[in-house]
């Protein structure tokens, strides 16, 4: 068993790793009623094969189905009959299973989030309802022209590999998938030793370890031999779509950085000047506020283990459409010639430290960050040691950044158009 100990402030992170790999990472917050607990698998649906695409996020389903001691039903009311909350969600390379409780239900939500993770039992019946429930999310994703259009972009920006998939699948997979499927996923990819519990609120680390150790000390140990390809086969594309919609939708952006690599935070401190969440962003201010051509526009920054890649995303009207493709590409080339001045370079890192320092405050978000990360990284970077990362960050470094990943030549376009 191995404890490490991570101080920041008032606050200690505690971690303690099981025989088998297993690891719990835990933060006490005794200014809340409730725990924020769950699994953090290194699993996603980048695993997957072309036959197997939609597997992964099947499984986070189907996880809710039954287990060998707790049908559906029993499930589902275990935790909401005393107003908790229980939930999974799957990403290109993880699945999550989490729950929130008040702090006297703690108990019931480790027990269950042991046993949906582990003892899931794939009732064929089951199998059949929750594959037209999936396909029925499908279809909504499918009337939903954001959504689609981000779906569409990655298979764009990663062509012919598993980060290009959609996250749901194909109908075709998903009405191909048994009971088989699931337990031969599992068997090939579930390692004990990519796996994290994190919990974050108002239980000491010495109540969640004793909760936990019984349930998770005496789980078999398995690695999985799988490993994962990059994708090396990125060539930039344009391409157009007419949809029934009534905008035009657009999106633009190119592979980047990956989680590993020492500039992302750099990255992260460019695209949140160019195109993050506040409302005074560059993108925004001249789209929205200037020309009154979008509702809202964004610019992401998602990295992942080996790559990762920027995306910009917008409606507008479709004679607008030009125009505002036009404004957007003189912003990205206003980045890359022009270097940031003092007050400009000044004001972004304040605000992204800022939005940093507010997210921590949100626990269950912090909880799945943490599992996360000590998966990705292998220790959990203290905040302090991220805001001293973009205080360091330079205008000459931001601009060469710029300049490599903000590279218009090498950017792909996906627009889908009103019939």
């Amino acid at each position: 068993m191995l404890f490490l100990y991570f101080g920041k402030r008032s606050m200690t992170y505690q971690i303690k790793a099981f025989e088998n790999g297993i690891r719990i990472v835990h933060q006490e917050v005794s200014s809340t009623r409730l725990v924020h607990c769950g699994f953090i698998l290194d699993i996603g649906s980048r695993d997957e094969t072309e036959e197997q695409v939609g597997l992964a996020h099947f499984w986070e389903h189907m996880a809710f189905k039954g287990t060998q001691k707790r049908k559906a039903f029993h499930i589902l009311n275990r935790l909401d009959s005393v107003g908790g909350e229980l939930n999974a969600y799957t990403t290109k390379e993880k699945i999550c299973f989490y729950a929130t409780v008040l702090q006297q239900h703690w108990n019931k939500a480790a027990d269950l989030l042991c046993d949906i993770t582990f003892n899931s039992t794939f009732p064929p019946k089951q199998i059949e309802k929750e594959r037209q429930v999936i396909l029925e999310e499908m279809a909504m994703y499918r009337d939903s022209p954001d959504d689609a259009l981000q779906d569409e972009f990655d298979s764009l920006l990663f062509p012919d590999h598993s980060l290009g998939y959609n996250i749901l699948g194909t109908e075709d997979s998903v009405k191909s998938f048994t009971q088989q499927d699931f337990i031969n996923f599992i068997a090939e990819h579930l390692d004990t030793s990519k796996m994290v519990f994190s919990v974050v609120g108002n239980i000491s680390f010495k109540k969640a370890v004793n909760r936990l150790a019984p349930l998770l000390s005496n789980i078999p140990t398995s690695r999985s031999t799988k490993k994962r390809i990059p994708s090396l086969t990125y060539v930039p594309k344009s391409n157009a779509f007419h949809k029934d919609i009534s905008q035009a939708n657009c999106a633009l952006g190119k592979p980047a950085l990956s989680i590993h690599d020492p500039r992302r935070y750099k990255l992260h401190l460019l695209n949140n000047i160019l195109g993050g969440p506040s409302m005074n962003s560059r993108l925004n201010m001249a789209l929205r506020e200037k020309h009154g051509l979008v509702y809202s526009i964004e610019s992401v920054y998602q990295a992942f283990t080996d790559t990762g890649f920027i995306g910009i995303y917008y409606g507008t009207e479709e004679k607008a459409a030009a125009k505002a493709r036009n404004i957007v590409l003189k912003e990205i080339q206003r980045i890359c010639t022009r270097k940031l001045g003092s007050m400009q370079l000044h004001m972004g890192k304040e605000q992204a430290i800022g939005q940093m320092a507010m997210a921590e405050e949100n626990h269950a978000g912090l909880m799945l960050v943490y599992g996360k990360n000590l998966l990705d990284k292998g220790k959990i970077e203290p905040l302090e040691a991220i805001f001293s990362s973009i205080r360091s960050c330079t205008a000459e470094e931001l601009l060469e950044l710029a300049n490599e990943i903000y590279d218009i030549d090498k950017f792909s376009f996906l627009t889908y158009l009103p019939k």
